[in-house]
């Protein structure tokens, strides 16, 4: 027996088979939308129909689905993640919608990410920005005794508050430049705070604005829309200190 909570939903999603086939957006229709569906389960629910219809169901990416890995990148009518701040798409559920509404689907858009199909985009280029420096390389030896090395808590919290960026790419996504400033100023953020990022932080912030740039990312232009659509609430403060870190490096390097 049908819920009469359930929705009926008018999704239109971009369809594109391959990063050189031109795309389009399609037109659904979806029937039988529970308020407590998260929005990726509703994708699962078309996607069974479609493979019922004998259709090639639409391709997304996913993975924990816990609001976690980053992975479920979506534009939904227009904003990164969809409507709710602070949340993930795989964590936005149908309730914020109603029924009968219309959802546009689509998928990042960036120089920087070649989409692969439909809504799956290739983000790797994130990963060559840490592969640029994202890491502590130094030799640590055997760990130390946790009170060995003291960090003040106003720093602890904003190294943790960095380090909980997913990589997710909302932040590109949001940005008419495109830009990657607020994910590789929380990964410089998270080791610049820390005594042991202190050993190669001229290194690993140069390294690391330069690989963003050659990837093709766009600048900042301060209008905070990164911030705003940021699933984890990265404040641009950390662009401010990557700022620093990158002029002071500058600065040592020609001395």
């Amino acid at each position: 027996m049908s819920d009469k909570n359930n929705m009926t939903l008018n999704l239109k999603i971009w369809r594109q088979e391959g990063a050189n086939v031109k795309g389009s957006i399609v037109d659904y229709r979806l029937e039988g939308v529970s308020p407590d569906m998260s929005f990726l389960e509703m994708l699962d629910l078309l996607n069974e129909n479609l493979i019922n219809q004998g259709q090639d169901p639409v391709a997304f990416d996913h993975d924990c689905r816990e609001g976690i890995c980053g992975m479920c990148s979506l534009m939904i009518n227009g904003q990164a993640h969809g409507p709710e701040r602070e949340t993930t798409t795989c964590q936005l559920h149908m309730r914020k919608f109603k029924d009968g509404d219309t959802i546009v689907i689509e998928p990042w858009r960036a120089k920087a990410f070649p989409l692969h199909k439909d809504l799956m985009v290739d983000r790797s280029a994130f990963d060559d920005i840490m592969s640029a420096g994202g890491y502590v390389n130094v030799s640590t030896g055997n760990a130390q005794d946790a009170n060995s090395i003291l960090i003040g808590k106003d720093k602890a919290e904003l190294a943790m508050d960095a380090a909980s960026c997913i990589g997710c790419a909302a932040c590109v996504a949001s940005c008419k430049n495109a830009s990657a400033m607020l994910f590789v100023s929380a990964k410089v953020s998270q080791l610049a705070l820390l005594p042991q990022g202190q050993e190669e932080a001229s290194t690993r912030v140069q390294n690391m604005v330069s690989k963003m740039d050659d990837l093709g990312f766009g600048n900042c232009t301060n209008e905070a829309e990164c911030e705003a659509q940021c699933p984890k609430g990265i404040k641009i403060s950390n662009i401010s200190r990557m700022n620093r870190e990158y002029l002071k490096a500058s600065v040592t390097a020609h001395h």
